[in-house]
C-alpha cells in the first residue's frame, strides 16, 4: 500500500512539458504541430502566455463616466477572460469587452494602461489585473457604494 502512495506522488508531480515545432515544407508553407513527425528540419518554438496568473488590484486616477461601468481588455485565446464574461453573463452585469488582438484601439488603450497581460478589468476608479470571483464582487460593490 506505501508504494503505491509513492507511486501515485511520483507521478502526480511530474510536470508534462509540451512543445510545438515549427517547420517549413517543400511549397514554402509554415506549420506548426505538437510532434516531430515530419523530414524536415523543425525549430523548437517557445509560447509566451500572457495573461495574469494572480489577481492584483489598482486604483486609477479618475473613474470612468459610469462608475459601475465595466470594461474589460480582453484576448480571444484569454482562459480567464472567457471565465469573467460568463460570469457577468449569467449575473446580468452589462460590460464593454475590447479585444487588444483584434481592436488597434484597445491595443493602444491596454499599453496606455501599461498592462503586461489580460484580463485587465476596469470598474469605476478601480483596475483588477486577472479575474476572480470574490475579486471582481469587491471592486463592483465598492463602485455601487462609491467607496473605492
Amino acid at each position: 500500500m506505501h508504494y503505491l502512495i509513492l507511486l501515485l506522488a511520483l507521478l502526480l508531480t511530474h510536470s508534462s512539458h509540451a512543445e510545438i515545432y515549427k517547420w517549413t515544407d517543400e511549397q514554402g508553407r509554415v506549420h506548426f504541430s505538437d510532434s516531430k513527425d515530419t523530414q524536415q528540419p523543425v525549430e523548437t518554438v517557445t509560447l509566451k502566455i500572457n495573461s495574469y496568473q494572480h489577481v492584483s488590484f489598482e486604483s486609477l486616477g479618475q473613474a470612468n463616466s459610469n462608475s459601475r461601468n465595466v470594461i474589460m481588455y480582453s484576448a480571444a485565446w484569454c482562459g480567464y477572460c472567457k471565465k469573467a464574461k460568463q460570469y457577468f453573463k449569467a449575473q446580468g452585469i452589462a460590460f464593454t469587452e475590447l479585444d487588444i488582438d483584434k481592436n488597434p484601439r484597445a491595443k493602444r488603450e491596454y499599453k496606455a494602461l501599461g498592462a503586461k497581460g489580460v484580463p485587465v478589468i476596469l470598474v469605476g476608479n478601480q483596475r483588477m489585473n486577472g479575474f476572480s470571483v470574490k475579486g471582481f464582487q469587491r471592486i463592483y460593490q465598492a463602485a455601487a457604494n462609491k467607496q473605492y
